[in-house]
C-alpha cells in the first residue's frame, strides 16, 4: 500500500517529464486546438491521459503513488502559471502570442494557414461579432486562447487609445 521513498521519487520524476512532454505537445498543436475542442480533440485528450498514466506511475498502483503523481501535476501546473505571471518571455513561450488574421478588411492568408484557421471559421467568428462582411473588419485576431476577436472600424476609431496592441499587431502583417 505504501511504496518506498525511491519509488515515490521515481513517480515524481516520471510525472514531471510527462507533464513537460504533454505541455509541449499541446503548445505545438496550435491555438485553435486548445481554444475549441472538437470530439476528435476530446478523444485524443482522453487517449493521451490513458497512455501516459502508466508512464507516470510505472507498475506502482498504490494510493501513495497516485497521490504523488497528482500532487506533482498540480504543483507543476501552479509553478508554470506563477512563473508565466512573473516572466513575460516565458509566458510568450508557453502561451504564444496573438496572430493577426484580418487587417483593413483583407484576410492575411499566410497567418490563416500557419494557424490552421479556415475561412469558414473566420466567417463564423465575424457573425458572432455581428459583422456581415470582411470589408467591415478593421482587425481580426486569433487570441492565445484560440478565440477570434474582431473589431469593426467604428470600434477601432472610438477606442484607439485603449487598443495598445494595435501597434504590435500591425508589425506582424
Amino acid at each position: 500500500m505504501f511504496p518506498g521513498a525511491r519509488v515515490l521519487a521515481e513517480i515524481l520524476l516520471r510525472t514531471a517529464i510527462i507533464y513537460v512532454v504533454v505541455l509541449a505537445g499541446v503548445r505545438l498543436s496550435g491555438k485553435r486546438e486548445v481554444g475549441q475542442m472538437t470530439p476528435f480533440d476530446l478523444t485524443l485528450l482522453l487517449l493521451i491521459s490513458n497512455a501516459v498514466q502508466n508512464a507516470m506511475t510505472g507498475p506502482d498502483t498504490s494510493l501513495a503513488g497516485g497521490v504523488v503523481a497528482a500532487a506533482t501535476l498540480l504543483l507543476l501546473n501552479y509553478g508554470v502559471a506563477e512563473f508565466s505571471g512573473m516572466n513575460r518571455r516565458f509566458r510568450k513561450f508557453i502561451q504564444g502570442s496573438p496572430t493577426l488574421l484580418v487587417h483593413n478588411g483583407k484576410v492575411i492568408e499566410s497567418h490563416m494557414a500557419r494557424e490552421h484557421v479556415t475561412l469558414d471559421e473566420l466567417e463564423g467568428a465575424l457573425r458572432e461579432h455581428g459583422i456581415a462582411q470582411l470589408q467591415d473588419v478593421a482587425l481580426a485576431v486569433l487570441e492565445v486562447d484560440g478565440t477570434i476577436s474582431c473589431l469593426k472600424y467604428d470600434d477601432v476609431s472610438q477606442n484607439i487609445a485603449s487598443h495598445r496592441r494595435l501597434k504590435f499587431l500591425h508589425k506582424h502583417r
